[in-house]
């Protein structure tokens, strides 16, 4: 149906201009009942969407500031794919009192989630110790020595707690305004090992330099899975130390 989808949020909500959005997902400022939001189009399944949307909710009544989700005419969270949800004010993180205001905010998000359910299809770092495929990860496509690599970096993370992360905390996700920290984008968001979320500019979270190493290699792994094999994941797996 792509963006005819709308219609699902009245006759009068209209598309007004695209966003940066990714590369999964179609991101346009939209106006609902007068007011602007944001509209994201994608492929994932309803019960992926369900999972996202869910969280969202969550989290706000908890009292984080993160997008949420504005149900269409019929009350559903969703629709053929597309997500309307409020538009956030605010510029990115600039200074490194900024960056702590954005750890304090990841801690929050990992507290108020411990014990949350897995995002459907997904598999956390340590989960790939065993799996071989998770959402966007195809270990299978690696060379086998690169998976090597990133399974000794994941391995570190054997019998830590886990909760929900937001796993895509750049600048470009983050919203911040004198009073608040917005989180958006919450396309690879999933449950996994907290420390992962706190990998920050100028060490902002505060990890003690072992705990930092080890969701720095983590990380790095991550990312090169996820991207693989673009430059982008080339240059994140050089990250990763080779096993002895």
């Amino acid at each position: 149906m792509g963006w005819d989808a709308l219609g699902h949020w009245g006759e009068d909500a209209t598309r007004i201009e695209s966003l940066a959005g990714g590369i999964a997902n179609d991101v346009w400022s939209v106006r609902i009942n007068g007011q602007l939001a944001v509209g994201r189009l994608g492929t994932r399944s309803d019960a992926d969407l369900a999972w996202e949307t869910a969280l969202l909710q969550h989290l706000d009544r908890a009292g984080l500031t993160v997008p949420v989700p504005i149900p269409t005419m019929d009350g559903r969270l969703f629709a053929d794919g597309l997500v309307v949800m409020t538009y956030l004010e605010g510029g990115p993180p600039e200074t490194p009192d900024d960056w702590r205001r954005v750890a304090g905010t990841l801690r929050e998000l990992h507290r108020l989630t411990r014990g949350w359910p897995q995002r459907p299809g997904w598999r956390s770092s340590t989960d790939l110790l065993h799996a071989d495929t998770g959402t966007k990860i195809d270990l299978g496509a690696m060379p086998a020595e690169s998976v090597v690599r990133c399974r000794a970096a994941w391995a570190r993370l054997v019998g830590r707690e886990t909760c929900v992360v937001h796993g895509d905390p750049n600048p470009g996700n983050i919203r911040m305004t004198a009073n608040q920290v917005a989180l958006i984008d919450w396309d690879e968001a999933h449950v996994d090992v907290p420390d992962l979320d706190l990998v920050l500019p100028g060490n902002a979270a505060g990890l003690e330099d072992s705990a930092y190493d080890i969701a720095a290699q983590a990380s790095a792994a991550w990312e090169a899975a996820v991207c693989w094999k673009d430059d982008y994941a080339v240059k994140r797996l050089a990250e990763v130390r080779p096993v002895p």
